[in-house]
């Protein structure tokens, strides 16, 4: 039995057992596993937070970006209708001014015409009155046809007026 190896290795175990345990080496070892394991339990602990920190951040930047994406449609959405409006209030100036331009014109067409018309009015009864005189002149003579040239001219400057 002693002269086989594995023996002397079984034998050989034992002792170096036996020494560790009488060192104390097998407390320096759970002691030094303990202290790796608290280690790794703060690690993780530290990473547990972190990550919580990480959700709560990932939350309120998600909620920001939520609040801007809503003020930019609202702006976009006032935008539109302020455009909208804009161009309501564009429309109706412009209708106005050419309603009024519109008005303006007939209005000096309207004067033209009267104008015209009065022209040619007071062409008519010139023209009148020159033929009433000369027919007159030239039938009456004397003082009665001076009476009747006046008489005639101021009747027919008064119905043509």
């Amino acid at each position: 039995m002693f002269a086989q190896p594995e023996t002397w290795v079984a034998i050989a175990f034992v002792i170096l057992m036996a020494l560790f345990a009488w060192l104390g080496v097998h407390r320096t070892v759970l002691k030094a596993l303990d202290h790796r394991a608290q280690r790794i339990k703060a690690e993780l602990d530290d990473a547990k937070r972190l990550k919580d920190e990480a959700a709560k951040l990932l939350a309120d930047y998600q909620a920001r970006r939520a609040s801007a994406e809503r003020e930019a449609q609202e702006i976009i959405t006032n935008a539109r209708a302020e455009a909208e409006r804009i161009a309501a209030e564009a429309k109706t100036r412009m209708e106005d001014f050419v309603v009024r331009r519109t008005k303006t014109a007939e209005n000096k067409i309207a004067m033209a015409e009267a104008q015209a018309l009065a022209d040619v009015r007071a062409a008519a009864a010139e023209a009148a009155i020159a033929a009433a005189s000369t027919a007159l002149s030239q039938s009456v003579k004397g003082s009665v046809a001076d009476d009747l040239l006046a008489k005639g001219i101021a009747e027919v400057k008064a119905k043509l007026n």
